[in-house]
């Protein structure tokens, strides 16, 4: 704990001063208590956990032609660009669709997934087409985007020349 020490009188006479006492503070029970609380602190908290998303993904069949294909009405494909830039269109590419742009924010993709169009229509399947320029995070993002907005049917699909060409065509 603290405590006070005198000076000794060194003896001399003449002018008397007051005696100069110092204080000796002794800090090691404190040091002992911030240990001990940051040893409680440090083993009672809970550290954040990985946040992960399920992605289930289709076993590969073994013909092409057991798949089935998708009509052009139950049809809506996101296409991620550079520069986080989406493009997106409705129906297939057979069909030279109209090829319209978004992103990323709530008013963007989230609104057209969110659209009438899809919602209503309970075969509708979303593909998402990432171009060689598009960035990892662009993918977890419009993955988030498919989560949030309770998007049942989507899938990772290879970009087509097709669907470049309509990109390229749509700047």
């Amino acid at each position: 704990m603290a405590e006070v020490q005198e000076k000794a009188d060194s003896g001399k006479k003449g002018k008397k001063r007051s005696k100069k006492m110092s204080v000796h503070l002794d800090m090691t029970p404190m040091v002992d208590l911030a240990f001990l609380l940051l040893t409680f602190f440090m083993l009672t908290t809970t550290f954040s956990k990985p946040q992960t998303m399920e992605i289930q993904m289709p076993v590969k069949p073994d013909n092409i032609e057991d798949l089935t294909p998708v009509k052009a009405d139950n049809a809506t494909t996101i296409i991620l660009g550079e520069d986080d830039k989406i493009y997106y269109y409705f129906g297939l590419v057979d069909d030279n669709p109209e090829v319209l742009t978004s992103d990323y924010s709530a008013n963007g993709i989230r609104k057209v997934l969110l659209a009438p169009r899809i919602r209503q229509n309970d075969k509708m399947v979303v593909m998402i087409k990432p171009m060689d320029g598009a960035r990892y995070k662009n993918m977890v993002d419009i993955l988030d985007e498919m989560k949030i907005t309770d998007t049942k049917r989507f899938a990772m699909v290879d970009i087509t020349e097709q669907d470049k060409e309509l990109v390229l065509n749509q700047n």
